[in-house]
C-alpha cells in the first residue's frame, strides 16, 4: 500500500501536484488518468523514488519510503520511465540479467536460480526468441517487453510503469496491457500505469485515479469509473458508453 499525505510539488513557481491523501492499493492493476499537464508522471516518479515532494511524505507498506535503502527499494518496487533508456551492446538476456542486481550486487555471483528466474522473464513476455538479439535492433514494441522482462527478473512485487503504450500502435497497445494483466493475475504482481486512453482503462483497469490539475479527482474501482456522467465530467468533453461484448466502450459525442 502506498500513503501519500499532504504532497505538495512546486515547478518554476507552478503547482503540480497537491494531494491532502491518497492511498494506492500496491496489488491491484491501477491505471492513472488524466489531461497533459494534470501530474500523472509527477505522481509515478514520487511512488518510484525518482523525485521529492517539497512538502508531504509517502509511506510504502508503513514505512517511510525515503528510508528505503536503494537495493531494498529495487526489491520492492520496478519503475519503467516513459522514455526507455538506451542499452548500447546489449543483447535482450544481458538487459534481463541486469533485472537481478538488486538481489546479486555489481559483483554478486548468479546462482541457477538467478538464470532460472532470467529464463522465466524472458518467457513470460515472449521475448525468449530474442534473447541473443541487440535491444536496439528490436521494434518498439519488442523492446518495451524486453524492458518488462528486466522489471519482471528484479522479482519486485509491484510494477510502476509511465505510459507504456505511448510509443505503440493500437494492435500492441492492447497486446501490452494484455500481458501485464496476465502478470497481475497469475503471478500476483501490483500494477500501475499511466495511460491516456479511457477506453484502456475501462478494458483493463481494476482501479482508477484521475488527476486534474495537479490535484486528485477521482478514485475507485472500475464500476464506479464507468459512468457517463462522471466520464463526462472529468474530462470536460460530452461521453456516451456503448456495451460492446461484455465490455464499456466510451464514445465522445
Amino acid at each position: 500500500m502506498f500513503e501519500l499525505d499532504n504532497i505538495q510539488i512546486h515547478r518554476n513557481q507552478r503547482q503540480i501536484l497537491d494531494i491532502d491523501h491518497l492511498q494506492i492499493s500496491s496489488d491491484s492493476f491501477t491505471l492513472l488518468l488524466g489531461h497533459n499537464g494534470s501530474g500523472k508522471s509527477t505522481l509515478l516518479n514520487l511512488m518510484a523514488r525518482q523525485v521529492h515532494p517539497d512538502k508531504g511524505g509517502i509511506n510504502f507498506n508503513e514505512q517511510p519510503l525515503n528510508k528505503l535503502k536503494q537495493r531494498q527499494l529495487a526489491r520492492e518496487i520496478a519503475y519503467l520511465p516513459q522514455h526507455l533508456p538506451d542499452a548500447p551492446g546489449l543483447t535482450v538476456k544481458e538487459l534481463v540479467r541486469l533485472g537481478r542486481f538488486p538481489w546479486r550486487g555489481l559483483l554478486g555471483r548468479y546462482s541457477a536460480e538467478d538464470n532460472h528466474k532470467i529464463t522465466q522473464a524472458l518467457l513470460q513476455t515472449g521475448v525468449a526468441d530474442f534473447a541473443n538479439t541487440l535491444v536496439d535492433q528490436l521494434s518498439g514494441g519488442e523492446r518495451q517487453r524486453a524492458w518488462i522482462a528486466m522489471l519482471l527478473a528484479q522479482e519486485s512485487p509491484v510494477l510502476i510503469l509511465d505510459e507504456p503504450t505511448a510509443a505503440l500502435d493500437l494492435a500492441h497497445q492492447y497486446e501490452l496491457l494484455s500481458m501485464l494483466k496476465e502478470l497481475h493475475q497469475q503471478h500476483n504482481r501490483g500494477v500501475i500505469i499511466v495511460l491516456h486512453d479511457i477506453n484502456l482503462a475501462l478494458r483493463f483497469a481494476s482501479q482508477v485515479i484521475v488527476l486534474k490539475q495537479g490535484k486528485l479527482a477521482f478514485q475507485g474501482d472500475i464500476e464506479q469509473f464507468a459512468n457517463q456522467q462522471s466520464l463526462s465530467n472529468l474530462f470536460n468533453v460530452n461521453i456516451e458508453l456503448l456495451n460492446h461484448q461484455n465490455n464499456k466502450v466510451a464514445v465522445v459525442c
